[in-house]
């Protein structure tokens, strides 16, 4: 999902009170481990990249749509989204959550109302859109399995 438009935004702040806002979910976090079985809010992982990855999508409540990406070994290590809400971005982030708002507080403001991008050692999240039509992905860059690259998520 490349995409030039990702940058850091004046919106950093409305979506980190966002992220503190927000309620955990019933759903794995990054670098939590993926059930292979199907559940009530989530079908079967499918298997992607000749093994390498996991990929299970669910809708949450917002019916915005998750994909969460897993190793063959079923660590979390990426999620996309896409719909008219924002995530619950502090639980799909989990542990990670902290980084990522130490780095979206360090943004200088770049005028652009949409878009931001928070690159941290351990964890990249990217995060636009108009409001009803958000999308973006989170992944850590450290967990990637040989062959794979953040381009993979989409």
């Amino acid at each position: 999902m490349p995409n030039p438009c990702f940058s850091p935004a004046l919106a950093i702040p409305a979506m980190m009170a966002a992220l503190l806002c927000i309620s955990t979910g019933a759903r794995a976090e990054l670098g939590g481990t993926m059930s292979s079985e199907a559940n009530s809010i989530a079908a079967a992982p499918q298997t992607l990249l000749n093994g390498a990855l996991r990929l299970r999508t669910v809708t949450d409540a917002g019916n915005t749509t998750i994909n969460e990406y897993a190793t063959n070994t079923g660590q979390i290590i990426a999620y996309t989204w896409q719909g008219p809400t924002m995530p619950d971005l502090r639980a799909l982030l989990g542990r990670y959550a902290g980084s990522y708002l130490t780095g979206a507080a360090a943004l200088a403001p770049d005028g652009n109302l949409h878009a931001s991008r928070v690159a941290r050692p351990d964890v990249i999240v990217e995060s636009g859109g108009p409001m009803r039509g958000y999308a973006g992905r989170a992944w850590l860059p450290a967990a990637l399995p040989p062959g794979v690259t953040a381009s993979d998520f989409h």
